[in-house]
């Protein structure tokens, strides 16, 4: 099959690539020249393990390209994916110019031809979009027959997406009705066993997925604060509590530690607690995830800053291990609220590349950090030898190296929870433990 992506983001390399592996020809679609030159020379514009070696492959193969021409992909395909950013509003809603723009963008091209065509939207959308979109923009072409549209959310985690998409824990494809099933071809695109609901319900599965991951987040690290008044170990609570798997089913996100962070969790709290009072729903606890996560935030801040040194190192500065995305790190916050208040600060993060940064990962760090450039250091060494208080985020550099740099008089502020940092010579303490 022929398909569109627009979008080449990190939603939207993932699904291309892979789709590309499956057989699938596709045309990348995206505003950024810098990312449809890098797809179109099979690099990846962004850090995702595998996907480096799946955009080279499909490239090679002639299986991926990409354009600027939203009008030429279309008419070259036979579904379009769309993986556009939603961004917060400042009134903390959803932004969905974005999809908006590319909707518009799709029904004017198929306006010109009588082929038939799926849409596919994996943007992450509040309850009641897709049909608005379908009323505002597709309203014609659905009634023709000549579109069929779907909502199929995507649950792809940064640092493991391609494993994700390729074995999904979860596949959801919402209908207009939530009875009509897809065609096996568009049922098979996304894999797994496709749940089917009606594209309010596709679209709030996406949320309540993040808002349980928020939620756990918060409730981990709320606990983890708690043992630690107790002088107690909030790991080992956490991990006694997650061993009944019978009702507390998950222990991915129940790790007291790092604030959540990232593209999604912030901005899906957001956008479902502004959804929650425009309806007038009183949602408490839901209400107060955001709260919760922005205290948890500041005791990390206050941590650093109570060992009374200002020279402060950070090993890892991404959101997530594994990754190069800057948006709504818990690190990237702590950095500026200490550079603001006079902190030496020094990097070590091997994945970020500041030359590699493109679209609102590249904006974001432009406006809150613009001297970042400064702060990273390529060699790890730079970062220990003078540093007086080192934050460690991600496992980014290997136990022997630190074992010979560390100090007794440094002190180690460890957020997710790497134990054998306990065994050097430096004084060693969690955020939670």
């Amino acid at each position: 099959m022929n398909i569109s992506v627009f979008g080449l983001g990190y939603v939207g390399a993932v699904t291309a690539a892979c789709l590309a592996q499956k057989g699938h020809f596709i045309i990348g679609v995206d505003l950024h020249t810098s990312k449809v030159a890098a797809f179109n020379d099979g690099l990846s514009p962004i850090v995702e393990p595998e996907l480096d070696q799946l955009l080279k492959t499909a490239t090679a193969s002639g299986h991926i390209t990409a354009t600027m021409n939203a009008a030429e992909a279309v008419a070259q395909s036979e579904a379009s994916i769309i993986c556009v950013g939603t961004p917060s509003l400042p009134t903390g809603s959803l932004d969905l110019s974005y999809v908006l723009h590319v909707s518009g963008q799709i029904a004017e091209a198929l306006k010109k031809s009588a082929k038939k065509h799926a849409i596919l939207f994996r943007s992450t959308m509040l309850p009641g979009s897709t049909r608005k979109i379908c009323t505002d923009v597709f309203a014609d072409l659905v009634k023709s027959g000549q579109v069929t549209i779907y909502y199929c959310p995507e649950f792809l985690r940064e640092g493991t997406a391609v494993r994700d998409f390729q074995s999904p824990s979860l596949s959801v494809i919402g209908t207009e009705d939530g009875t009509s099933a897809p065609s096996a071809d568009i049922a098979d695109l996304l894999g797994g066993k496709p749940e089917l609901l009606r594209w309010e319900g596709a679209e709030m599965i996406k949320y309540s997925c993040n808002y349980f991951h928020a939620l756990k987040v918060g409730f981990a690290n709320e606990i983890g604060r708690l043992c630690k008044h107790l002088e107690e170990d909030g790991t080992r609570v956490m991990e006694v509590l997650c061993a009944d798997t019978r009702l507390n089913i998950s222990r991915y996100y129940m790790k007291p530690g790092n604030p959540f962070g990232g593209s999604c969790l912030p901005k899906d709290v957001s956008a479902l607690k502004s959804f929650a009072r425009h309806k007038n729903l009183s949602l408490p606890l839901l209400e107060n995830t955001a709260a919760t996560n922005a205290a948890h935030q500041d005791l990390f801040v206050s941590l650093i800053e109570s060992k009374a040194k200002r020279r402060i190192g950070f090993l890892g500065l991404a959101f997530k291990a594994e990754t190069d995305d800057l948006r709504g790190s818990p690190m990237v916050s702590a950095a500026e609220t200490l550079l603001g208040r006079g902190y030496e600060l020094r990097i070590y993060d091997p994945h970020i590349n500041l030359s590699r940064l493109i679209g609102a990962n590249e904006q974001q760090i432009q406006a809150r950090m613009p001297h970042l450039a400064q702060l990273l250091k390529l060699e790890v060494l730079d970062v220990l030898h003078s540093s007086d208080v080192i934050v460690v985020s991600q496992k980014c550099v290997a136990l022997e190296v630190l074992k010979e740099s560390a100090r007794p008089d440094q002190i180690v502020i460890d957020v997710n929870g790497w134990r054998e940092l306990d065994t050097l010579a430096w004084q060693y303490e969690g955020i939670c433990w």
